[in-house]
Protein backbone atom coordinates (compact mmCIF):
# COMPACT_ATOMS: atom_id res chain seq x y z
CA UNK A 1 0.00 0.00 0.00
CA UNK A 2 1.35 3.42 -0.99
CA UNK A 3 1.01 6.60 1.05
CA UNK A 4 1.40 9.20 -1.71
CA UNK A 5 -0.76 11.88 -0.14
CA UNK A 6 0.99 11.48 3.22
CA UNK A 7 4.54 11.97 2.08
CA UNK A 8 4.45 13.81 -1.23
CA UNK A 9 3.32 17.25 -0.05
CA UNK A 10 0.92 19.46 -1.95
CA UNK A 11 1.11 21.09 -5.37
CA UNK A 12 1.15 24.87 -5.25
CA UNK A 13 -2.26 26.52 -5.05
CA UNK A 14 -3.31 29.90 -6.39
CA UNK A 15 -2.92 33.05 -4.37
CA UNK A 16 -5.18 36.10 -4.73
CA UNK A 17 -4.67 38.09 -7.91
CA UNK A 18 -2.24 41.02 -7.84
CA UNK A 19 -5.06 43.41 -8.59
CA UNK A 20 -6.85 42.45 -5.40
CA UNK A 21 -9.70 40.62 -7.14
CA UNK A 22 -10.88 37.46 -5.38
CA UNK A 23 -9.71 34.01 -6.39
CA UNK A 24 -12.22 32.51 -8.84
CA UNK A 25 -13.44 29.04 -7.85
CA UNK A 26 -15.62 26.68 -9.84
CA UNK A 27 -17.22 23.82 -7.91
CA UNK A 28 -18.34 20.85 -10.00
CA UNK A 29 -21.35 19.14 -8.48
CA UNK A 30 -24.26 20.40 -6.39
CA UNK A 31 -24.49 17.58 -3.87
CA UNK A 32 -23.97 18.29 -0.19
CA UNK A 33 -20.16 18.37 -0.48
CA UNK A 34 -20.26 20.79 -3.41
CA UNK A 35 -22.81 23.06 -1.74
CA UNK A 36 -20.87 23.02 1.51
CA UNK A 37 -17.64 23.85 -0.34
CA UNK A 38 -19.33 26.71 -2.19
CA UNK A 39 -20.76 28.09 1.04
CA UNK A 40 -17.50 27.92 2.99
CA UNK A 41 -15.36 29.42 0.23
CA UNK A 42 -17.84 32.18 -0.57
CA UNK A 43 -17.99 33.07 3.12
CA UNK A 44 -14.19 33.54 3.04
CA UNK A 45 -14.27 35.95 0.12
CA UNK A 46 -13.70 33.63 -2.83
CA UNK A 47 -15.68 34.21 -6.02
CA UNK A 48 -17.60 30.95 -6.37
CA UNK A 49 -19.65 29.41 -9.17
CA UNK A 50 -21.19 25.99 -8.61
CA UNK A 51 -22.27 23.87 -11.58
CA UNK A 52 -24.87 21.13 -11.11
CA UNK A 53 -25.91 18.96 -14.05
CA UNK A 54 -29.41 18.18 -12.73
CA UNK A 55 -32.38 20.49 -12.33
CA UNK A 56 -32.39 20.02 -8.56
CA UNK A 57 -29.56 20.50 -6.10
CA UNK A 58 -28.61 17.87 -3.54
CA UNK A 59 -27.21 15.01 -5.59
CA UNK A 60 -27.73 11.76 -3.72
CA UNK A 61 -29.46 13.76 -0.97
CA UNK A 62 -32.41 14.22 -3.25
CA UNK A 63 -36.18 14.24 -2.98
CA UNK A 64 -39.22 13.21 -5.00
CA UNK A 65 -42.79 14.46 -4.68
CA UNK A 66 -45.79 12.52 -5.86
CA UNK A 67 -49.49 12.48 -4.99
CA UNK A 68 -49.01 14.39 -1.74
CA UNK A 69 -45.98 12.39 -0.59
CA UNK A 70 -42.48 13.84 -0.34
CA UNK A 71 -39.73 11.24 -0.29
CA UNK A 72 -36.09 11.72 0.58
CA UNK A 73 -34.16 9.65 -1.95
CA UNK A 74 -30.85 9.40 -0.13
CA UNK A 75 -29.55 10.15 3.35
CA UNK A 76 -31.92 9.56 6.25
CA UNK A 77 -29.68 9.35 9.37
CA UNK A 78 -28.53 12.54 11.12
CA UNK A 79 -25.45 11.44 13.06
CA UNK A 80 -22.35 13.29 14.35
CA UNK A 81 -24.33 16.44 15.28
CA UNK A 82 -21.15 18.21 16.43
CA UNK A 83 -19.86 18.14 12.83
CA UNK A 84 -23.03 19.83 11.56
CA UNK A 85 -22.89 22.35 14.40
CA UNK A 86 -19.28 23.24 13.63
CA UNK A 87 -20.08 23.64 9.93
CA UNK A 88 -22.93 26.02 10.65
CA UNK A 89 -20.74 28.01 13.06
CA UNK A 90 -18.22 28.55 10.25
CA UNK A 91 -21.04 30.20 8.31
CA UNK A 92 -22.05 32.44 11.19
CA UNK A 93 -25.13 30.53 12.27
CA UNK A 94 -26.11 27.35 14.14
CA UNK A 95 -27.95 24.09 13.59
CA UNK A 96 -30.58 25.28 16.06
CA UNK A 97 -31.18 28.44 14.03
CA UNK A 98 -31.34 26.66 10.67
CA UNK A 99 -32.96 23.29 11.40
CA UNK A 100 -35.77 21.92 13.53
CA UNK A 101 -34.06 18.82 14.91
CA UNK A 102 -36.04 16.10 16.68
CA UNK A 103 -34.55 13.32 18.81
CA UNK A 104 -35.88 9.93 17.73
CA UNK A 105 -37.04 7.52 20.43
CA UNK A 106 -36.61 4.71 19.74
CA UNK A 107 -33.47 5.51 17.80
CA UNK A 108 -34.31 2.46 15.71
CA UNK A 109 -35.98 -0.96 15.89
CA UNK A 110 -34.37 -4.22 14.78
CA UNK A 111 -36.28 -7.21 13.40
CA UNK A 112 -34.38 -10.51 13.35
CA UNK A 113 -35.12 -13.40 11.01
CA UNK A 114 -36.74 -16.26 12.91
CA UNK A 115 -37.23 -14.20 16.09
CA UNK A 116 -40.78 -13.13 16.94
CA UNK A 117 -39.89 -10.05 18.96
CA UNK A 118 -37.98 -7.04 17.61
CA UNK A 119 -35.79 -4.94 19.90
CA UNK A 120 -35.69 -1.18 20.31
CA UNK A 121 -32.46 0.78 20.73
CA UNK A 122 -33.02 4.10 22.42
CA UNK A 123 -31.17 7.35 23.17
CA UNK A 124 -30.76 5.99 26.70
CA UNK A 125 -27.59 4.11 27.65
CA UNK A 126 -29.24 2.51 30.68
CA UNK A 127 -31.98 1.08 28.47
CA UNK A 128 -29.50 -0.24 25.91
CA UNK A 129 -27.33 -1.72 28.63
CA UNK A 130 -30.31 -3.51 30.17
CA UNK A 131 -31.36 -4.78 26.74
CA UNK A 132 -27.93 -6.28 26.08
CA UNK A 133 -27.88 -7.83 29.54
CA UNK A 134 -31.32 -9.39 29.04
CA UNK A 135 -30.25 -10.95 25.74
CA UNK A 136 -26.85 -12.17 26.98
CA UNK A 137 -25.86 -12.22 30.69
CA UNK A 138 -22.75 -10.13 31.18
CA UNK A 139 -23.23 -8.25 27.91
CA UNK A 140 -24.41 -5.10 29.70
CA UNK A 141 -21.03 -4.61 31.38
CA UNK A 142 -19.21 -5.44 28.17
CA UNK A 143 -21.36 -2.88 26.34
CA UNK A 144 -20.18 -0.25 28.83
CA UNK A 145 -16.57 -1.09 27.99
CA UNK A 146 -17.32 -1.19 24.27
CA UNK A 147 -18.98 2.24 24.33
CA UNK A 148 -16.12 3.76 26.34
CA UNK A 149 -13.68 2.50 23.73
CA UNK A 150 -15.94 3.69 20.90
CA UNK A 151 -16.25 7.17 22.41
CA UNK A 152 -12.52 7.46 23.04
CA UNK A 153 -11.71 6.36 19.48
CA UNK A 154 -14.34 8.70 18.04
CA UNK A 155 -12.99 11.71 19.92
CA UNK A 156 -9.45 10.90 18.81
CA UNK A 157 -10.64 10.58 15.20
CA UNK A 158 -12.19 14.05 15.41
CA UNK A 159 -8.96 15.48 16.84
CA UNK A 160 -6.47 13.75 14.56
CA UNK A 161 -7.84 11.89 11.54
CA UNK A 162 -11.01 13.48 10.15
CA UNK A 163 -10.07 17.14 9.71
CA UNK A 164 -6.70 16.51 8.08
CA UNK A 165 -5.50 16.08 4.51
CA UNK A 166 -2.58 13.90 5.75
CA UNK A 167 0.08 16.21 4.33
CA UNK A 168 2.77 15.16 6.75
CA UNK A 169 3.69 12.36 9.11
CA UNK A 170 3.99 14.83 11.96
CA UNK A 171 0.23 15.40 11.94
CA UNK A 172 -0.25 11.80 13.02
CA UNK A 173 2.27 11.81 15.87
CA UNK A 174 0.51 13.70 18.62
CA UNK A 175 1.03 12.35 22.11
CA UNK A 176 -2.56 11.10 22.23
CA UNK A 177 -1.99 9.05 19.08
CA UNK A 178 1.41 7.73 20.20
CA UNK A 179 -0.04 6.70 23.55
CA UNK A 180 -2.77 4.75 21.78
CA UNK A 181 -0.54 3.17 19.13
CA UNK A 182 -0.80 -0.42 20.44
CA UNK A 183 -4.58 -0.16 20.64
CA UNK A 184 -4.82 1.46 17.21
CA UNK A 185 -2.66 -1.28 15.71
CA UNK A 186 -5.00 -3.91 17.09
CA UNK A 187 -8.08 -2.07 15.86
CA UNK A 188 -6.63 -1.66 12.37
CA UNK A 189 -5.37 -5.23 12.21
CA UNK A 190 -8.69 -7.00 12.73
CA UNK A 191 -12.13 -6.65 11.26
CA UNK A 192 -15.12 -5.12 12.98
CA UNK A 193 -16.78 -8.54 12.85
CA UNK A 194 -13.86 -10.12 14.69
CA UNK A 195 -13.73 -7.31 17.24
CA UNK A 196 -17.42 -7.63 18.06
CA UNK A 197 -17.31 -11.43 18.27
CA UNK A 198 -14.49 -11.23 20.84
CA UNK A 199 -16.87 -9.44 23.18
CA UNK A 200 -20.36 -10.74 22.42
CA UNK A 201 -21.75 -14.19 21.63
CA UNK A 202 -25.42 -13.65 20.76
CA UNK A 203 -25.95 -13.22 17.03
CA UNK A 204 -28.44 -10.40 17.56
CA UNK A 205 -25.98 -8.31 19.53
CA UNK A 206 -23.24 -9.00 17.02
CA UNK A 207 -25.48 -7.79 14.23
CA UNK A 208 -26.48 -4.61 16.05
CA UNK A 209 -22.82 -3.76 16.69
CA UNK A 210 -21.67 -4.82 13.23
CA UNK A 211 -24.29 -2.93 11.25
CA UNK A 212 -22.49 0.47 11.39
CA UNK A 213 -20.17 -0.95 8.73
CA UNK A 214 -23.06 -0.49 6.30
CA UNK A 215 -23.04 3.27 7.05
CA UNK A 216 -19.47 3.13 5.73
CA UNK A 217 -20.42 1.36 2.52
CA UNK A 218 -18.91 -1.92 3.65
CA UNK A 219 -19.57 -5.07 5.66
CA UNK A 220 -18.44 -6.08 9.18
CA UNK A 221 -15.91 -8.59 7.90
CA UNK A 222 -14.29 -6.05 5.51
CA UNK A 223 -14.23 -2.96 7.73
CA UNK A 224 -11.36 -2.33 10.20
CA UNK A 225 -12.50 -2.53 13.80
CA UNK A 226 -11.36 1.03 14.44
CA UNK A 227 -14.79 1.89 13.04
CA UNK A 228 -16.42 0.46 16.15
CA UNK A 229 -16.36 4.19 16.99
CA UNK A 230 -19.61 4.41 15.01
CA UNK A 231 -21.46 2.64 17.84
CA UNK A 232 -20.87 5.70 19.99
CA UNK A 233 -23.15 7.56 17.59
CA UNK A 234 -26.20 5.30 17.55
CA UNK A 235 -26.04 3.62 20.98
CA UNK A 236 -24.13 6.19 23.01
CA UNK A 237 -25.61 9.36 21.53
CA UNK A 238 -28.85 10.57 19.94
CA UNK A 239 -30.22 9.90 16.47
CA UNK A 240 -31.77 13.11 15.16
CA UNK A 241 -34.10 14.04 12.32
CA UNK A 242 -34.48 17.46 10.64
CA UNK A 243 -38.14 18.32 10.21
CA UNK A 244 -38.90 18.71 6.52
CA UNK A 245 -36.53 15.87 5.72
CA UNK A 246 -32.99 15.89 4.43
CA UNK A 247 -34.05 17.94 1.44
CA UNK A 248 -34.54 20.69 4.03
CA UNK A 249 -30.85 20.37 4.94
CA UNK A 250 -29.95 20.86 1.28
CA UNK A 251 -32.20 23.92 1.03
CA UNK A 252 -30.51 25.44 4.08
CA UNK A 253 -26.95 24.90 2.85
CA UNK A 254 -27.82 26.14 -0.65
CA UNK A 255 -29.42 29.24 0.87
CA UNK A 256 -26.34 29.89 3.01
CA UNK A 257 -24.10 29.52 -0.03
CA UNK A 258 -26.13 32.08 -1.95
CA UNK A 259 -26.36 34.36 1.06
CA UNK A 260 -22.56 34.49 1.11
CA UNK A 261 -22.41 35.27 -2.60
CA UNK A 262 -21.97 31.90 -4.32
CA UNK A 263 -23.68 31.55 -7.68
CA UNK A 264 -25.46 28.20 -8.06
CA UNK A 265 -26.09 27.06 -11.65
CA UNK A 266 -28.52 24.22 -12.30
CA UNK A 267 -28.69 22.15 -15.50
CA UNK A 268 -25.01 22.94 -16.09
CA UNK A 269 -23.21 19.79 -17.26
CA UNK A 270 -19.41 20.14 -17.03
CA UNK A 271 -17.74 18.55 -20.04
CA UNK A 272 -14.07 19.39 -19.45
CA UNK A 273 -11.64 20.88 -16.95
CA UNK A 274 -9.43 23.30 -18.86
CA UNK A 275 -5.70 23.45 -18.19
CA UNK A 276 -2.72 25.34 -19.51
CA UNK A 277 1.02 24.82 -19.21
CA UNK A 278 3.87 27.27 -19.56
CA UNK A 279 7.56 26.62 -19.93
CA UNK A 280 7.52 23.00 -18.90
CA UNK A 281 5.80 23.76 -15.60
CA UNK A 282 3.10 21.59 -14.10
CA UNK A 283 -0.24 22.22 -15.86
CA UNK A 284 -2.77 24.27 -13.95
CA UNK A 285 -6.48 24.85 -14.25
CA UNK A 286 -7.77 27.94 -15.96
CA UNK A 287 -11.48 27.10 -16.20
CA UNK A 288 -14.13 24.60 -17.20
CA UNK A 289 -16.38 23.99 -20.16
CA UNK A 290 -20.02 23.16 -19.59
CA UNK A 291 -23.33 23.04 -21.41
CA UNK A 292 -26.20 25.07 -20.01
CA UNK A 293 -29.89 24.21 -19.83
CA UNK A 294 -30.27 25.03 -23.50
CA UNK A 295 -27.37 22.69 -24.34
CA UNK A 296 -25.23 25.66 -25.35
CA UNK A 297 -21.48 25.39 -24.67
CA UNK A 298 -20.09 27.81 -22.10
CA UNK A 299 -16.53 28.47 -20.93
CA UNK A 300 -16.12 29.63 -17.33
CA UNK A 301 -12.68 30.84 -16.21
CA UNK A 302 -11.32 29.73 -12.85
CA UNK A 303 -8.20 29.90 -10.71
CA UNK A 304 -9.33 26.85 -8.70
CA UNK A 305 -11.59 23.98 -9.64
CA UNK A 306 -13.12 21.73 -6.97
CA UNK A 307 -14.37 18.39 -8.26
CA UNK A 308 -17.23 17.61 -5.88
CA UNK A 309 -18.90 15.24 -8.32
CA UNK A 310 -18.06 11.52 -8.42
CA UNK A 311 -14.26 11.27 -8.33
CA UNK A 312 -14.06 8.56 -11.00
CA UNK A 313 -16.10 10.72 -13.37
CA UNK A 314 -14.11 13.89 -12.66
CA UNK A 315 -10.79 12.15 -13.23
CA UNK A 316 -11.52 9.88 -16.17
CA UNK A 317 -14.06 11.97 -18.10
CA UNK A 318 -13.19 15.63 -17.48
CA UNK A 319 -9.38 15.54 -17.66
CA UNK A 320 -6.95 14.64 -20.42
CA UNK A 321 -5.27 11.26 -19.87
CA UNK A 322 -1.92 12.77 -18.97
CA UNK A 323 -3.50 14.98 -16.30
CA UNK A 324 -5.27 12.22 -14.37
CA UNK A 325 -4.09 11.44 -10.84
CA UNK A 326 -6.54 8.52 -10.75
CA UNK A 327 -6.64 7.09 -14.31
CA UNK A 328 -8.90 4.19 -15.21
CA UNK A 329 -6.36 1.39 -14.44
CA UNK A 330 -6.08 2.51 -10.80
CA UNK A 331 -9.78 1.82 -10.27
CA UNK A 332 -9.46 -1.90 -10.95
CA UNK A 333 -8.16 -2.43 -7.41
CA UNK A 334 -10.78 -0.21 -5.76
CA UNK A 335 -14.19 -1.10 -4.38
CA UNK A 336 -17.20 1.16 -4.93
CA UNK A 337 -19.08 -0.17 -1.91
CA UNK A 338 -22.64 -1.44 -2.33
CA UNK A 339 -25.30 -0.38 -4.75
CA UNK A 340 -28.88 0.03 -3.65
CA UNK A 341 -32.41 -0.66 -4.72
CA UNK A 342 -34.69 1.97 -3.22
CA UNK A 343 -38.45 1.58 -2.94
CA UNK A 344 -40.36 4.76 -2.12
CA UNK A 345 -43.81 3.77 -0.94
CA UNK A 346 -46.92 5.74 -0.10
CA UNK A 347 -49.11 3.58 2.16
CA UNK A 348 -52.77 4.07 2.98
CA UNK A 349 -53.44 3.98 6.72
CA UNK A 350 -51.07 3.98 9.67
CA UNK A 351 -48.23 1.54 10.36
CA UNK A 352 -47.73 1.54 14.14
CA UNK A 353 -45.60 -1.57 13.77
CA UNK A 354 -42.76 0.53 12.39
CA UNK A 355 -40.96 3.44 14.13
CA UNK A 356 -38.97 6.09 12.25
CA UNK A 357 -36.00 3.74 11.59
CA UNK A 358 -36.18 -0.05 11.29
CA UNK A 359 -33.55 -2.66 10.39
CA UNK A 360 -34.41 -6.15 9.16
CA UNK A 361 -31.51 -8.60 9.65
CA UNK A 362 -31.30 -11.98 7.97
CA UNK A 363 -29.83 -14.88 9.95
CA UNK A 364 -27.02 -15.67 7.50
CA UNK A 365 -25.21 -12.36 7.39
CA UNK A 366 -22.03 -13.74 5.91
CA UNK A 367 -23.94 -15.03 2.90
CA UNK A 368 -25.84 -11.74 2.66
CA UNK A 369 -22.70 -9.62 2.50
CA UNK A 370 -20.86 -12.19 0.39
CA UNK A 371 -23.55 -11.90 -2.26
CA UNK A 372 -22.93 -8.14 -2.42
CA UNK A 373 -19.16 -7.91 -2.24
CA UNK A 374 -17.74 -11.19 -3.54
CA UNK A 375 -17.55 -12.37 -7.13
CA UNK A 376 -19.74 -13.43 -8.74
CA UNK A 377 -22.09 -11.01 -7.01
CA UNK A 378 -25.86 -11.20 -6.88
CA UNK A 379 -28.82 -9.63 -5.16
CA UNK A 380 -29.10 -11.31 -1.72
CA UNK A 381 -32.16 -13.50 -1.24
CA UNK A 382 -33.27 -12.87 1.42
CA UNK A 383 -31.62 -9.50 1.88
CA UNK A 384 -31.14 -7.54 5.07
CA UNK A 385 -32.92 -4.21 4.54
CA UNK A 386 -33.39 -0.79 6.08
CA UNK A 387 -36.78 0.94 6.33
CA UNK A 388 -37.37 4.60 7.17
CA UNK A 389 -40.85 5.86 8.06
CA UNK A 390 -40.37 9.64 8.35
CA UNK A 391 -44.11 10.16 8.65
CA UNK A 392 -43.72 8.84 12.20
CA UNK A 393 -41.99 12.14 13.03
CA UNK A 394 -42.79 14.58 10.24
CA UNK A 395 -46.41 15.32 9.24
CA UNK A 396 -45.32 17.15 6.08
CA UNK A 397 -44.06 14.08 4.19
CA UNK A 398 -47.39 12.26 3.72
CA UNK A 399 -51.08 13.10 3.44
CA UNK A 400 -53.11 12.74 6.64
CA UNK A 401 -53.87 9.12 7.40
CA UNK A 402 -51.05 7.79 5.22
CA UNK A 403 -47.47 6.68 5.79
CA UNK A 404 -44.26 7.38 3.88
CA UNK A 405 -41.81 4.47 3.60
CA UNK A 406 -38.26 4.59 2.26
CA UNK A 407 -36.95 1.05 1.78
CA UNK A 408 -33.28 0.41 1.04
CA UNK A 409 -32.02 -2.97 -0.19
CA UNK A 410 -28.20 -3.16 -0.35
CA UNK A 411 -27.21 -4.88 -3.61
CA UNK A 412 -24.01 -5.15 -5.67
CA UNK A 413 -22.80 -1.96 -7.35
CA UNK A 414 -23.79 -3.22 -10.77
CA UNK A 415 -25.54 -1.07 -13.33
CA UNK A 416 -26.74 -4.18 -15.19
CA UNK A 417 -29.38 -4.54 -12.46
CA UNK A 418 -31.04 -1.65 -14.24
CA UNK A 419 -33.21 1.35 -13.50
CA UNK A 420 -36.17 1.84 -11.24
CA UNK A 421 -39.53 3.17 -12.32
CA UNK A 422 -43.04 4.17 -11.27
CA UNK A 423 -45.60 1.60 -10.15
CA UNK A 424 -43.58 -1.49 -11.01
CA UNK A 425 -42.23 -0.25 -14.35
CA UNK A 426 -38.56 -0.53 -13.42
CA UNK A 427 -36.11 -3.19 -14.58
CA UNK A 428 -37.11 -6.73 -13.55
CA UNK A 429 -34.22 -7.20 -11.12
CA UNK A 430 -34.93 -3.91 -9.37
CA UNK A 431 -38.64 -4.63 -9.04
CA UNK A 432 -38.00 -8.17 -7.76
CA UNK A 433 -35.76 -6.81 -5.03
CA UNK A 434 -38.40 -4.24 -4.07
CA UNK A 435 -41.14 -6.88 -4.03
CA UNK A 436 -39.08 -9.15 -1.77
CA UNK A 437 -38.43 -6.29 0.63
CA UNK A 438 -42.12 -5.38 0.79
CA UNK A 439 -43.01 -8.99 1.52
CA UNK A 440 -40.34 -9.14 4.23
CA UNK A 441 -41.74 -6.07 5.97
CA UNK A 442 -45.26 -7.47 5.73
CA UNK A 443 -44.26 -10.80 7.23
CA UNK A 444 -41.72 -9.82 9.87
CA UNK A 445 -43.53 -6.69 11.11
CA UNK A 446 -46.93 -8.43 10.91
CA UNK A 447 -48.55 -6.13 8.36
CA UNK A 448 -50.14 -8.80 6.14
CA UNK A 449 -52.09 -6.33 3.95
CA UNK A 450 -49.11 -4.01 3.32
CA UNK A 451 -48.90 -4.69 -0.42
CA UNK A 452 -52.60 -3.95 -0.95
CA UNK A 453 -52.29 -0.65 0.91
CA UNK A 454 -49.51 0.77 -1.26
CA UNK A 455 -50.91 3.69 -3.29
CA UNK A 456 -47.61 5.16 -4.53
CA UNK A 457 -44.58 3.15 -5.59
CA UNK A 458 -41.35 4.45 -7.11
CA UNK A 459 -38.17 2.43 -7.37
CA UNK A 460 -34.56 3.49 -7.97
CA UNK A 461 -31.80 1.15 -9.10
CA UNK A 462 -28.00 1.20 -9.54
CA UNK A 463 -28.32 2.37 -13.15
CA UNK A 464 -30.17 5.45 -11.86
CA UNK A 465 -27.28 6.31 -9.54
CA UNK A 466 -24.93 6.04 -12.51
CA UNK A 467 -27.04 8.09 -14.93
CA UNK A 468 -28.13 10.80 -12.49
CA UNK A 469 -24.98 11.26 -10.42
CA UNK A 470 -22.21 9.67 -12.54
CA UNK A 471 -21.79 7.23 -9.64
CA UNK A 472 -18.97 4.81 -10.42
CA UNK A 473 -20.47 1.38 -11.19
CA UNK A 474 -23.78 2.61 -9.78
CA UNK A 475 -22.53 2.69 -6.19
CA UNK A 476 -24.94 4.22 -3.71
CA UNK A 477 -22.53 5.80 -1.20
CA UNK A 478 -18.95 6.24 -2.39
CA UNK A 479 -15.77 4.22 -2.02
CA UNK A 480 -16.07 1.42 0.53
CA UNK A 481 -14.25 1.89 3.85
CA UNK A 482 -11.84 -1.00 3.80
CA UNK A 483 -8.41 -0.49 5.34
CA UNK A 484 -6.97 0.16 1.87
CA UNK A 485 -9.57 2.89 1.29
CA UNK A 486 -9.49 4.64 4.66
CA UNK A 487 -7.60 7.66 6.04
CA UNK A 488 -4.36 8.32 4.12
CA UNK A 489 -4.94 5.30 1.87
CA UNK A 490 -8.13 6.92 0.54
CA UNK A 491 -7.83 9.17 -2.53
CA UNK A 492 -6.57 12.54 -1.40
CA UNK A 493 -8.29 15.85 -2.02
CA UNK A 494 -5.69 17.45 -4.29
CA UNK A 495 -4.57 16.54 -7.80
CA UNK A 496 -0.93 15.47 -8.08
CA UNK A 497 -0.91 16.35 -11.78
CA UNK A 498 -2.78 19.67 -12.08
CA UNK A 499 -2.28 22.76 -9.94
CA UNK A 500 -5.44 24.33 -8.65
CA UNK A 501 -7.53 21.15 -8.88
CA UNK A 502 -9.02 19.91 -5.61
CA UNK A 503 -11.61 17.28 -4.70
CA UNK A 504 -14.45 16.97 -2.21
CA UNK A 505 -17.10 14.34 -1.63
CA UNK A 506 -17.66 10.77 -0.57
CA UNK A 507 -14.89 9.11 -2.58
CA UNK A 508 -12.11 11.29 -1.21
CA UNK A 509 -10.97 11.90 2.36
CA UNK A 510 -12.39 11.61 4.92
CA UNK A 511 -15.14 9.31 3.57
CA UNK A 512 -18.83 8.58 3.04
CA UNK A 513 -21.81 10.08 4.82
CA UNK A 514 -23.16 13.59 5.30
CA UNK A 515 -20.78 14.61 8.11
CA UNK A 516 -17.78 13.38 6.13
CA UNK A 517 -18.91 15.37 3.10
CA UNK A 518 -19.13 18.52 5.23
CA UNK A 519 -15.62 17.86 6.53
CA UNK A 520 -14.36 17.28 2.98
CA UNK A 521 -15.55 20.80 2.13
CA UNK A 522 -13.68 22.18 5.11
CA UNK A 523 -10.54 20.32 3.99
CA UNK A 524 -10.75 22.19 0.67
CA UNK A 525 -10.86 25.46 2.60
CA UNK A 526 -7.87 24.37 4.66
CA UNK A 527 -5.93 23.50 1.50
CA UNK A 528 -6.55 26.92 0.02
CA UNK A 529 -5.63 28.79 3.19
CA UNK A 530 -2.52 26.73 3.91
CA UNK A 531 -3.90 25.27 7.15
CA UNK A 532 -2.01 21.99 7.64
CA UNK A 533 -3.31 21.26 11.12
CA UNK A 534 -5.42 18.27 12.08
CA UNK A 535 -7.91 20.50 13.88
CA UNK A 536 -11.20 21.93 12.61
CA UNK A 537 -11.03 25.49 11.33
CA UNK A 538 -11.50 28.01 14.10
CA UNK A 539 -14.99 29.45 13.69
Amino acid sequence: MRLPELVSGSPALPTPADDGSPTRVVVIGGGISGLATAALLASRGYSVDLLERNRDLGGRVGSLERDGFRFDTGASWYLMPEVFEHFFELLGTSAEAELDLVTLDPSYRVFFEGRPDPVDLRPDRAHNRALFEAIEPGAGRRLDDYLRSAEDTYEMALRRFLYTSFDSVGQLLGTDVVRRTPKLARLLGRSLESHVSRNFSDTRLRQVLGYPAVFLGSSPDRTPSIYHLMTHLDLGDRVLYPQGGFSRLIEVIASLAERHGARLHREAEVTAILTDQEGGRRPRVHGVEYTDGGRRPVTLPADVVVGAADLHHVETELLADEHQTHPEPTWTSRSPGPGAVLALLGVDGELPELPHHSLFFTADWRQNFGDIFEQPSRVPDPASIYVCKPSETDPTVAPPGSENLFVLVPVPADTSLGHGGADGAGSPGVERAADAAIDMIASWADVPDLRERITVRQTIGPADFASRYHAWRGGALGLEHTLQQSAFFRPGNVSRKVEGLLYAGSSTIPGVGLPMCLISAELVLKRLTGDRSSQPVDG
